[in-house]
């Protein structure tokens, strides 16, 4: 009886570490018995029966799967190439295996068709500058399609939209012609308001007595501080007038008699 007890002991303890299956805390097991699904297999050893029982592993972490760039015509039939970046996790690892053959495939497949679509039923400009809401629109129909497989679709990521060299050329020149629509405009907006301004200093000046003349001597002053340049002053003919008939050494003997008195 001895005899018979050993070897049985010892196929037992040969078998029993194929029986013991490790899930780690980012995994799901999913176990079969006698072929059909049994329960998922949590974190932690779980423990299978050979032959009877076999099961598969599912990661349920978030993947980040790189969509290829896609030919792609929007509304407007202009031809783009266009990739993105898919996130996604599993949240039902069951459904990951029993409804769909090959979850990673079929959810890159379904991103490049959707993809393909949302581009056609856009313009180039709403494409270019609304790529945040595009990239959600996305995202949502993928998540609703992917829901039956058991796969959660976290984000959508327009990475790079490539336009023919001639089109990029077009919209380079549309650009070009805003900038200088703007650089245009804005020196129009300082003319009008430099004229503003100029206007309130001539009127300022005419109100008040000698303010033109200081503003003379001033810009006077400035110009004359460059010895490069040649100034030419023009005197008043009202000023010339009051000297004609009049006796220079008079006029010159009156204003050192007015400085002496002083």
């Amino acid at each position: 009886m001895e005899f018979i007890f050993i070897p049985i002991v010892v196929i037992l303890l040969c078998i029993l570490p194929s029986c013991i299956v490790q899930v780690n805390e980012y995994e799901r097991g999913v176990l079969f018995s006698k072929g059909k699904f049994k329960r998922v297999l949590k974190p932690g050893w779980n423990f299978v029966i050979p032959i009877f029982q076999s099961y598969k592993k599912v990661d349920i972490r978030t993947k980040a799967d790189d969509v290829p760039a896609q030919e792609a015509i929007t509304k407007d039939n202009v031809s783009v190439k266009i990739n993105a970046v898919l996130y996604y996790k599993i949240f039902d690892a069951s459904k990951a295996i029993l409804e769909v053959e090959n979850y990673y495939y079929a959810t890159g497949q379904l991103a490049q068709t959707t993809m393909r679509n949302a581009v056609g039923s856009v313009t180039l400009d709403e494409l270019l500058g609304e790529r945040e809401k595009i990239s959600a629109q996305i995202c949502k129909i993928i998540d609703e399609l992917t829901d039956p497989w058991g796969i959660k679709v976290e984000n959508v990521e327009l990475k790079d939209i490539s336009l023919p060299e001639e089109m990029q050329r077009v919209i380079a020149k549309v650009a070009e012609a805003e900038r200088e629509k703007a650089a245009v405009i804005t020196k129009a907006e300082g003319e009008v308001e430099a004229s503003k301004n100029l206007a309130i200093a001539a009127e300022n000046m005419y109100k008040v007595p000698g303010a033109l003349h200081l503003r003379t001597l001033s810009t006077i002053n400035d110009v004359s501080s460059d010895q490069s340049n040649t100034l030419i002053f023009a005197i008043p003919i009202e000023i010339l007038r009051a000297f004609e008939g009049t006796n220079i050494q008079d006029f010159v003997k009156n204003i050192k008699k007015n400085e002496e008195d002083k």
